[in-house]
């Protein structure tokens, strides 16, 4: 965990400073989606996660002042990774890495600010887009998600499963449009997870650098 904590912090530092950064190191909370199954994250200048077997998420709400931003930068390193899947399939979409960033129309952000993120993914007005490093898919391609209401999520795939360092930058506004047509409300919370319960197989990953537009 040191060598990935290492070369993620080494991506951050070489990167140049970004608007509205977001810290990894104070306001992050693990979710379980099982009772038996959970990663190990390491909050500091960066976020480590370390899953075998296993699947949970680490979740944040975003502050007032970052409900409109729309768009976003990182950089992620991936040290072990599970094999190739199809990230549309349920109970078979294991993946190394994902960034969710959850919308909610701007009418109702204010009701949900204290709402947590079992309680956002069961809500049919969120929208939720996950950025995915893992399967076998085309960059760009919008994967819809095989959880939670129809139409609330989708899944963007940006790299396909395997081992590496890469920093990315995405519009918001332009893949919400793909995804579910129209502009986006609030960006009122982000989350990272790593999935390797259904191969059963061992991810070792960092996201670091992450800034809001």
């Amino acid at each position: 965990m040191r060598r990935l904590l290492t070369a993620a912090l080494a991506l951050t530092l070489a990167m140049p400073a970004a608007a509205g950064p977001i810290s990894f190191a104070t306001g992050w909370q693990e979710q379980r989606l099982s009772l038996f199954s959970s990663n190990d994250y390491s909050f500091g200048n960066s976020l480590g996660l370390v899953s075998n077997g296993s699947v949970s998420i680490a979740w944040t709400r975003v502050a007032r002042d970052n409900w409109g931003k729309r768009g976003a930068s990182w950089s992620w390193t991936v040290e072990q990774s599970v094999p190739a899947t199809n990230l549309a399939q349920k109970g078979g979409d294991d993946r190394n890495i994902s960034l969710y960033f959850v919308f909610v129309p701007e009418s109702l952000a204010p009701s949900l600010e204290g709402a947590n993120i079992r309680s956002l993914l069961g809500n049919d007005q969120v929208r939720i887009m996950q950025y995915a490093w893992g399967g076998n898919h085309a960059r760009g391609q919008v994967i819809q998600s095989p959880y939670g209401p129809a139409g609330q999520g989708v899944t963007i795939a940006l790299r396909q499963a395997g081992t590496g360092s890469h920093s990315e930058r995405v519009d918001l506004a332009a893949d919400y449009a793909r995804a579910f047509g129209g502009q986006p409300g609030a960006l009122v919370g982000l989350a990272v997870s790593g999935d390797s319960d259904d191969t059963d197989s061992m991810i070792r990953a960092a996201i670091g650098n992450l800034a809001l537009r």
